[in-house]
């Protein structure tokens, strides 16, 4: 075996565990496939023969490099330069890989949580508490201290614990709320929709969302959510969104907002309005019969 045909067997060995910390840090497959190609380049490009831990090797370029493109955003995809990133085995982009991180545990309320993180603190709380990174290794990604590295994950995590974003599972009961949910909205039942939600519910819509009439960026309270659907939705169609029943408006069969549920203890805890037409082309729909 030759030095590139080892360095694909080691890439393609962590393929899985980087588009997984990519798609947790940027919120997008797009951006995730952007980030583990730049990690391909930096990888092929480079001397890695002193390289004793290739998964945390990795795992640090694609940290940094996700971490440059928080910051900038404009997620411009890089020219090859002659090192393509390796054909994924299986079945490619709709194999078991993609699909996992599709019907990833990361639910778009969460997404819309570690949005309002800064790019420090989100990457310090996904590489930590999601991927058990050690603070001292995260600590030169950021340009921080350990210590003050430490103080950016919790302060993320006490965030992401405030929002209510440990959903109930049970994926009948989650579509029976939110066909619920939107039958109150259209019907204008204001009754109905305070009993759906959570009494500190949270709705946050993305930017896209706002400009198209989604009304604020963030809005808590039950009564004061309500008023939001009260009469409307009468668009949204119930939908399996990553594996996760949602609603999604689609004029003409194309999605343009999907809206995330996150239910907590029987009631609506979050509502995510999502409409970056880069974040669209990401998700996985499917329409269901109402």
């Amino acid at each position: 075996m030759d030095e590139h045909d080892w360095l694909v067997e080691r890439f393609e060995e962590n393929r899985t565990h980087l588009r997984a910390v990519a798609y947790r840090m940027l919120g997008s497959l797009s951006d995730a496939d952007d980030a583990v190609q730049e990690a391909w380049l930096r990888l092929s490009r480079s001397d890695s023969s002193g390289v004793e831990n290739m998964a945390g090797w990795l795992t640090t370029i694609v940290a940094r490099v996700s971490l440059n493109m928080l910051q900038s955003r404009k997620a411009r995809r890089e020219e090859p330069m002659g090192a393509s990133l390796p054909e994924e085995g299986g079945s490619g982009a709709d194999g078991p890989e993609h699909e996992a991180v599709l019907a990833d545990s990361v639910g778009l309320a969460l997404l819309v949580v570690l949005d309002t993180l800064t790019p420090a603190e989100r990457l310090a709380f996904v590489l930590h508490d999601m991927f058990a990174v050690p603070f001292e290794e995260i600590a030169p990604v950021v340009e921080r201290s350990p210590a003050a590295t430490r103080k950016l994950a919790s302060r993320a995590r006490l965030r992401v614990q405030g929002a209510d974003t440990a959903p109930d599972t049970d994926l009948a009961r989650q579509r029976q709320m939110v066909e619920a949910f939107l039958a109150a909205s259209r019907d204008g039942d204001l009754g109905a929709l305070v009993t759906a939600l959570h009494p500190d519910v949270v709705f946050r819509a993305d930017q896209t969302a706002v400009r198209m009439g989604g009304g604020e960026a963030e809005v808590r309270g039950a009564a004061t959510v309500a008023g939001i659907f009260s009469g409307r939705a009468e668009a949204a169609r119930v939908a399996l969104v990553n594996g996760v029943p949602g609603a999604v408006w689609a004029p003409g069969g194309r999605p343009r907002v999907v809206f995330g549920f996150t239910i907590t203890d029987g009631k609506i805890s979050a509502i995510s309005l999502r409409a970056d037409p880069a974040l669209l082309r990401d998700l996985d729909v499917v329409f269901l019969q109402n």
